[in-house]
């Protein structure tokens, strides 16, 4: 019983505003600052080299360089802090986490877009997104049409 309670409450608190970041996004966090009685925004700008938990304790964390030195911040992406994520640009990796990019230093650091030199994988990724969306429509008419044969 109580952890249906835990789990309504927490579903309550998630943002569903939230674009789909994945690791290797350069990615713009707007970030509420507080200053004695001002508050303003600060974005920080960097690629997501690790994406960590799920639901409500669900944390990205955002690498970049700031007078030739490495920062890394860790943003809990449900929290009222996190203003707003913004998607610069897609990068295209082959792992979940890019710990080797603290190694690099330079044009080696960059990865390679998403977009140039993979249409096929784009293709591809937009025919399964379609397929999904169709099965989707497909279940929820499914569920309507037998909640309505229930109420009669």
């Amino acid at each position: 019983m109580s952890d249906a309670i835990l789990q309504a409450v927490q579903q309550s608190q998630l943002k569903t505003d939230l674009p789909v970041v994945s690791v290797g996004d350069t990615i713009d966090v707007h970030v509420r600052i507080i200053e004695g009685v001002k508050e303003r925004i600060q974005v920080f700008t960097g690629v997501v080299i690790k994406r960590q938990n799920a639901g409500l304790e669900e944390t990205i964390t955002v690498r970049r360089i700031v007078a030739n030195e490495g920062v890394e911040r860790t943003f809990p992406i449900n929290s009222p802090r996190v203003a707003k994520i913004e998607i610069v640009r897609h990068g295209h990796t082959r792992r979940a986490k890019l710990y080797y990019l603290r190694d690099r230093v330079g044009k080696k650091r960059r990865l390679r877009d998403r977009k140039s030199g993979l249409g096929w994988l784009n293709e591809q990724q937009g025919k399964a997104d379609t397929a999904r969306a169709e099965s989707q429509a497909k279940e929820k008419a499914a569920a309507e049409a037998a909640a309505s044969a229930d109420t009669e």
